[in-house]
């Protein structure tokens, strides 16, 4: 018998599929709607906010064409969970209007194609490539604009059964087959969820993309692949695109989802015409301040990890505010409209930007692609890869990527207490050895302050003038009040001259 791979399973994954009766909708009085779009815009909304759940994600989805109206994308710790979620929707009034068209259950799964020794001694995997296989089995649901889900299966018939191949052959095509995934790196997310056991076909598997055509793209290609043109064997496709539970009425309206921005603000105060809001005042319901969903992907400036763990817009709004007064540009809420990741490793310089240089030779191919850098830290003995996108997606594609990079030891803003890191410079070059003296008398300033953990300076290996320094600090307090300090007000002064370029800062907590 051939061997099996060994496999280590993570969230369970429900796809629900609802198709509309529309002569139903049409003919209910439009009170009976109105209440029946309120109770599903706060189903939806609570399931995104995962009421009633430790962890996990939710989303809703158009489905365009005949097989269904919306598809609800739910994944959860226990199948138990899903099975709740289910019948709760069941009990809704606007689950009267719709019929149940199709479902799929899955389990999230890495398995021992990727990297044997994960399970043969999960104790001597580097903690990036841990973390990789955490996030792998805990995925959250891309902001992407659209979806394409479909399950397949492994074939088994004579001259082509999957299940006969010696287990070497079949890692080796795996292994093929994801070198050609990568290349799509940035451009499509991927969740594939085993249904072995749990549905009729052996996985189901969910891409995401901003461009359409990108996933027309790399399953066109992979049918190419002898993964795919020898053992893959397809089911049902169904393509749409994401919207927050508060376009559910405009939705059903036949109107334009997501609903532009200007459209949105126009119908939370009650002007225009189609669209209903039951919520509060501003016309958002039942979740996030802002009625949007809760993905975690709030991006960031060069240096971001895309993850910003318990900043309120509004206070970074008065950090931003006072670092402005002493000419520090703190970007945008989420950044400069950019996204990126950081990872720490401590390889050797040269044999980390190696690695990082094959990759960001894949990464350059994509418009969304901003910057992939490898910088060395001035005292502490590790090194940054910071990876930039246009996309938050994007970015977290590629950090799955560089969790594969050598000796990974840390995610930038998975750290404790409060990190800043942004303190962006790009220094004359005349000056650039006043600057690192600078550093290091700021320095001991910082040593001794209350709250202060640790403070690098990271300089890029390719360009001694671009530098970043990673601090991290106790609290955003203790951090502010070196910020407010005259040490720090004395050091801008004195940047002003030697300074290239305004520095900015983007804090990561």
């Amino acid at each position: 018998m051939a061997d099996a791979p060994p496999t280590d399973e993570g969230w369970f994954v429900l796809h629900d599929f609802y198709s509309v009766d529309w002569d139903a909708w049409r003919a209910a009085p439009e009170r009976d709607r109105d209440a029946a779009l309120e109770e599903a815009e706060s189903f939806l909304a609570h399931r995104e906010a995962l009421a009633r759940a430790d962890e996990g994600a939710s989303a809703v989805f158009s489905i365009t064409g005949h097989k269904a109206d919306l598809m609800f994308v739910h994944f959860r710790e226990t199948l138990d969970e899903l099975d709740r979620i289910e019948r709760s929707f069941e009990q809704t009034a606007f689950a009267e209007y719709t019929e149940q068209a199709n479902s799929w259950v899955s389990v999230v799964e890495v398995s021992g194609y990727t990297a044997p020794e994960y399970f043969e001694d999960p104790e001597s995997v580097d903690d990036g490539l841990r973390q990789y296989f955490e996030s792998k089995l805990t995925p959250e649901i891309p902001d992407d604009t659209y979806v394409s889900f479909y399950p397949m299966s492994k074939r088994r018939q004579p001259e082509q059964n999957w299940y006969d191949l010696p287990i070497e052959e079949r890692a080796e095509m795996m292994e093929v087959h994801g070198e050609l995934g990568k290349q799509y790196a940035g451009r499509v997310s991927q969740v594939i969820a085993s249904s072995v056991g749990l549905d009729d076909m052996e996985w189901g598997v969910t891409l995401f993309a901003d461009d359409l055509t990108d996933i027309k793209d790399i399953v066109y290609e992979m049918r190419f692949d002898e993964v795919s043109a020898k053992y893959g064997a397809f089911g049902d496709f169904f393509v749409g695109r994401r919207f927050p539970p508060s376009d559910l009425p405009a939705f059903m309206a036949g109107e334009e989802v997501p609903v532009p921005e200007s459209e949105a603000d126009a119908h939370a105060h009650g002007e225009g015409e189609g669209t209903h809001h039951h919520g509060d005042a501003d016309g958002h319901h039942h979740g996030d301040s802002d009625g949007h969903h809760h993905d975690g992907d709030d991006g960031g400036d060069a240096g971001d990890a895309s993850h910003h763990h318990g900043t309120g817009d509004e206070a970074d709004d008065g950090i931003r505010g006072e670092l402005e007064d002493q000419d520090i540009y703190a970007g945008q809420p989420h950044g400069e409209d950019v996204y990126a990741t950081v990872l720490y490793s401590a390889a050797d310089a040269d044999e980390l930007f190696d690695e990082v240089d094959g990759l960001r030779g894949n990464f350059e191919h994509y418009d969304t692609h901003v910057k992939t850098a490898v910088y060395d830290g001035h005292e502490a003995d590790r090194r940054a890869v910071v990876s930039i996108w246009d996309t938050a997606s994007a970015a977290d594609t590629a950090a799955g990527f560089l969790a594969d990079l050598p000796e990974v030891v840390e995610r930038a803003g998975e750290e404790s207490g409060f990190g800043t890191m942004g303190m962006f410079y790009e220094t004359k070059p005349e000056h650039t050895d006043d600057f690192v003296e600078k550093f290091d008398t700021v320095g001991e300033v910082l040593a001794d302050m209350d709250g202060h953990f640790d403070t690098d300076l990271m300089v890029n290996v390719e360009d001694e003038n671009d530098m970043f320094i990673a601090s991290q600090w106790r609290s955003q307090e203790d951090a502010m009040t070196f910020f407010r300090s005259d040490d720090f007000a004395d050091a801008v002064d004195w940047g002003r001259d030697v300074l290239a370029d305004r520095p900015r800062h983007v804090f990561l907590a």
